[in-house]
């Protein structure tokens, strides 16, 4: 992208800015999902499949006629309320951009559709678009998966880590919620007769966070706890919730079997576990064929020499990388406040990382990598052309 090219790319991005798109509104999400729908359009020649599971609404673009070589993802969904914009309104001063959702993710769609559209061959890209990330992908998590398992590559768009660094590793996710049983009794006649769950659960959250393995990264937290009814009952019943992140899917199987073989410690109490793993780990293996080519090609473009780091925030990228797609991750915006009120986009990298998205996609369209499971000679259905 040339500097001509980016009051374009900053009309389309306040365009998607402007329309909010809060995760839990269907109905936000749905109108999102015509302005991106609109805007891919207007820049790839041709129009998206619009998939709607369990009311969320998402978009997929299949271009060309071949079988799909490469995925890239996105979505359209924000963490901000509505409202949000009229506090806080679309801007660019200084050299930055402001606005809701601008760096997670918005910018970054912005920087697929120019990309894209900047190729005179995309035949084999999917680029996939979806409205429910913020909440976890609880409806589209098979979709990604699917499109994932099709693919050599996957590249998320999600926005860059501090300094503009790529995510080459995320930590998995999984969450529980731990519900101790007990009896009931008189706080002051007879507590001898209850069985008290308030004291099984300090026991058991003392096991639980006992699990974490700081040399490992593995971190399990119990969070959210309540118990009891009145304050003169031995409380019957309690609960706690636990998020766990880990590194390695050996780290996720180790934590995840130790929390159902949690045993209780006062006679006659109870334990039910609930819950398990939320996303795969994004191992750093998974990147690594990427990462070499991001840096070579950022080389040959005269671009900085591009910093990877592994965060333990998780996103759609731990998906694609669960199923074995070579993944990686944090090719969006520059910038920094993500679920913050000062979010905001770095205006000055915008073209050089687009045209690093451009050479990298042409160059995984032109060297394609397999995916292991040799999915990628697999015939997709009838896909969109570009005219």
């Amino acid at each position: 992208m040339t500097t001509t090219l980016l009051p374009a790319f900053l009309d389309d991005l306040r365009e998607l800015v402007e329309c909010e798109s809060p995760s839990a509104d269907l109905a936000a999400v749905a109108r999102s999902a015509e302005v991106v729908a609109r805007l891919g359009t207007a820049r790839l020649g041709t129009a998206p499949e619009t998939i709607v599971l369990d009311g969320r609404t998402h978009l997929r673009w299949r271009l060309g006629d071949g079988p799909s070589r490469l995925l890239l993802v996105g979505h359209h969904d924000t963490v901000w309320p509505l409202g949000t914009l009229a506090e806080r309104p679309f801007s660019v001063a200084d050299g930055v951009v402001r606005g809701p959702g601008c760096f997670d993710m918005l910018t970054g769609l912005v920087m697929a559709f120019h990309a894209l559209a900047s190729l005179p061959d995309v035949d084999g890209v999917t680029l996939l678009v979806t409205g429910d990330e913020e909440l976890g992908s609880p409806s589209s998590r098979g979709l990604i998966e699917d499109e994932a398992r099709l693919a050599g590559a996957a590249l998320v768009l999600e926005a860059s880590a501090d300094d503009g660094a790529l995510k080459t590793g995320r930590k998995g996710v999984s969450l529980y919620d731990v519900g101790l049983h007990g009896r009931a009794a008189h706080a002051g006649l007879e507590p001898e007769s209850g069985v008290n769950a308030t004291l099984e659960l300090a026991h058991q959250v003392q096991a639980v966070a006992a699990l974490s393995d700081p040399s490992a990264g593995t971190t399990v937290t119990p969070t959210v706890a309540t118990a009891g009814t009145t304050t003169n009952t031995v409380p019957a019943t309690a609960s706690f919730a636990v998020d766990v992140r880990v590194r390695t899917v050996a780290e996720q199987d180790r934590v995840d079997a130790a929390m159902r073989a949690l045993g209780p410690v006062l006679p006659g109490a109870r334990i039910e576990v609930r819950g398990g793993p939320n996303r795969p780990p994004l191992e750093e293996a998974m990147s690594d064929a990427l990462w070499g080519r991001v840096r070579s090609l950022a080389s040959e473009l005269g671009l900085p020499a591009p910093t990877a780091v592994s965060v333990g925030g998780a996103s759609d990228g731990n998906l694609t990388a669960g199923v074995g797609t070579p993944t990686l991750d944090g090719l969006g915006a520059v910038g920094g406040g993500a679920h913050a009120d000062h979010e905001h986009v770095l205006l000055a990298p915008i073209a050089g990382r687009t045209a690093l998205l451009t050479r990298l996609v042409a160059d995984l369209l032109a060297h394609p990598l397999e995916h292991p499971s040799g999915a990628t000679n697999t015939p997709l259905p009838t896909r969109g052309s570009r005219p």
